[in-house]
């Protein structure tokens, strides 16, 4: 995580020191930086800047209204998956003509809030919420701009459980289906299908994948001219991958800005991207203190502060996030530890180190790379208040979403 190193002996995040920080805010706490966020942000843009693609950050991977609103400064749109997400993007200042309404479950009143918002796009994922989008927008006597999800059929070769475009994953759909939806909706007054949208997974590490979904895509917009219909804006989704650890390969995003570059060329389509990950992953740490330290068999068990309800990506699909020090240390474990949280659950652990720093009771130390699905799904399991959310600001910091007090869950 290039955000952070050591000076002297004291861990620091861009030029604030984690331990001051500590001193004064209940852990767990996410502590972020902003600045890592701007700089993935140029980062992403530069490298597809001859495509000039509309950036939509995916708002499930962080919700947090000060990020959204320092994203909204460098010109991003967002990705929005719920009437909730919707309404913190417009809460941020998102410009609405930048805003994309993805998922499988749109509700009604979902799909009227966002009618009413006049949204860019509405992506929809089956015939029945086409349907439902006609009905609303006969209602309200107005043209809704929509874009079909495509399921591809494609292997993203990641993690099974966020995996999202196989045959046997829920969302969007199939091609003869979705050619069939285009076909049956040339004349319909009410909804105007002007995207092609498709996300076939998260944590994608390979552009094979990638390359497939485009020669798929390639051939079905031919399929779609020899109906004489058109689209403007093709939607490719997110799913590049971060490394979690120094020994994690990079994912070659400026390989994959070429191929869609040279794609793009024959189609001219307006491109648009939802990065999530990508963006805000490795803009943050979760901070915790060691509240006690117990040897049973052949290990140690360091006991955290933090729990699976703080960060639940490790138990949910068995995500990996290195655990550094705030302190250096040069003593060493004689024995292997494991890092576990203190809730009763098996599955409450992160990580399992030989030779790890010789901590202590009262210690403190970070998760890194949390910034993306990270307190986005946090939950009160045991009752147990959300940690708060701060970000460093130079040498300083401020909270940017406190500490959930424990009397709000005691009701």
């Amino acid at each position: 995580m290039k955000a952070i190193k050591y000076r002297g002996n004291n861990l620091y995040l861009e030029n604030a020191p984690i331990e001051r920080i500590t001193k004064k805010v209940i852990t767990p706490f996410y502590l972020y930086s902003l600045k890592q966020i701007k700089d993935n942000f140029n980062y992403f843009r530069n490298s597809f800047k001859q495509t000039n693609p509309l950036i939509c950050f995916s708002v499930k991977s962080n919700p947090n209204l000060t990020i959204l609103k320092n994203l909204k400064k460098l010109g991003s749109g967002t990705d929005v998956v719920s009437i909730g997400e919707l309404q913190i993007a417009l809460k941020a200042g998102i410009d609405p003509k930048k805003i994309v309404f993805s998922g499988v479950g749109k509700t009604t009143e979902e799909l009227d809030y966002a009618i009413t918002k006049d949204i860019l796009l509405i992506n929809a994922e089956s015939e029945n919420e086409v349907n439902e989008i006609t009905k609303i927008a006969k209602r309200k006597k107005c043209i809704v701009k929509i874009g079909l999800r495509l399921n591809p059929n494609i292997d993203a070769k990641t993690i099974k459980k966020i995996s999202t475009g196989g045959k046997s994953d829920k969302f969007g759909i199939s091609l003869e289906h979705c050619l069939d939806i285009f076909k049956k909706n040339i004349n319909n007054s009410n909804i105007s299908i002007e995207a092609l949208s498709v996300h076939i997974g998260s944590q994608i590490k390979e552009i094979i994948p990638f390359q497939k979904t485009l020669n798929l895509i390639d051939k079905f917009i031919q399929k779609l001219k020899e109906n004489k219909i058109n689209i403007k804006y093709l939607d490719l989704g997110g799913g590049m991958a971060i490394p979690y650890s120094d020994t994690e390969k990079k994912f070659n995003l400026k390989k994959y800005a070429s191929m869609v570059y040279q794609f793009n060329k024959k189609h001219k389509f307006k491109i648009i991207f939802e990065p999530g990950r990508y963006l805000s992953a490795n803009s943050a740490l979760l901070v915790t203190k060691v509240i006690y330290i117990k040897s049973i068999h052949d290990r140690n068990f360091v006991i955290l502060d933090a729990a699976m309800n703080d960060l639940m990506r490790p138990a949910l699909y068995g995500a990996r996030h290195e655990i550094v020090p705030v302190q250096k240390i040069k003593s060493k474990f004689n024995k292997k530890i494991e890092f576990v949280g203190p809730i009763c659950e098996s599955t409450d652990k992160f990580l399992t180190y030989t030779n790890y720093p010789k901590l202590n009771q009262g210690d403190f130390v970070c998760f890194t790379n949390v910034g993306a699905y990270g307190r986005s799904l946090s939950s009160n399991y045991n009752i147990r208040p959300l940690p708060a959310e701060i970000a460093v600001y130079k040498n300083s910091y401020r909270v940017i979403r406190p500490r959930q007090k424990l009397q709000d869950l005691i009701k």
